[in-house]
């Protein structure tokens, strides 16, 4: 097997994760094919064997249509492991710990809740679990790419409110970002990243090259600096993976 197409989905945090399992195929002299789309798309990208190896599932919820049992696809590996949250900015100061505090009379955190479309449900389920609403709270749904730029200006300008988002991401990098305990658990489950294989061609996959893969670890504190590399930095998926494979990502 010489080519082998890699799928993921068309967001930075996954194009990253992709590009760092790049660095491993391309040491086994393997060339790569992407293909990047959307979740609707990638399903039907899978259904007629487009896609080889995907990265990454985040199972056992958030993509488990991708092991359908019709699309042929099987979860191996663990990346890293997705969780959802609620932050403010530590240096904001706003004293407020857990998302049972905001609804404090006194609580200085900003009532509007800026989010990505693409979490909304997830906001609203926990603005639910914590009656928020009664406590004045809004939610302003605003497309992803918006939402993050806003989330950049709140980090970068320390402002009291409240940033929803995945870990890993850009805005848990560098530790300026003061997560929300969740005592009523509205967040959700913790999520597993996992490579998916078309279970067809493995015969045809070199069994060292799965098992590097299988064992292949880059945890959400590498997949937030690539995140933060690509979007502040400049750098390519490639460039950061690169970075990130020669020790050069992180701070020492």
């Amino acid at each position: 097997m010489t080519t082998v197409t890699l799928g993921h989905l068309d967001e930075t945090v996954q194009q990253a994760s992709a590009a760092a399992v790049a660095r491993v195929l391309e040491a086994y002299e393997l060339e790569i094919e992407y293909v990047v789309a959307p979740r609707a798309e990638m399903i039907e990208h899978m259904r007629r064997g487009d896609v080889d190896l995907f990265v990454s599932a985040w199972l056992p919820e958030v993509d488990a249509a991708f092991l359908a049992p019709e699309l042929g696809m099987e979860a191996f590996g663990q990346l890293y492991r997705p969780v959802f949250g609620w932050g403010v900015p530590e240096a904001a100061a706003t004293g407020v710990t857990s998302v049972a505090g905001l609804a404090a009379a006194d609580c200085p955190v900003s009532r509007e809740i800026v989010t990505p479309a693409s979490l909304l449900d997830r906001v609203r389920q926990v603005v639910a679990a914590y009656n928020l609403t009664g406590a004045g709270y809004t939610i302003a749904a605003r497309p992803d790419t918006e939402a993050y730029d806003h989330a950049a200006h709140v980090l970068e300008g320390s402002l009291p409110e409240i940033i929803p988002a995945w870990q890993p991401s850009f805005v848990h990098y560098g530790q300026k970002l003061l997560a929300l305990d969740d005592p009523k658990g509205s967040y959700g489950a913790e999520q597993d990243a996992r490579i998916l294989l078309r279970s067809a061609i493995r015969g045809d996959m070199d069994s060292d090259l799965i098992d590097e893969l299988d064992e292949l670890t880059l945890g959400n504190k590498v997949v937030s600096a690539l995140d933060h590399a690509m979007r502040f930095e400049g750098m390519s998926a490639e460039d950061a993976a690169e970075a990130w494979q020669r020790g050069k990502l992180l701070p020492r």
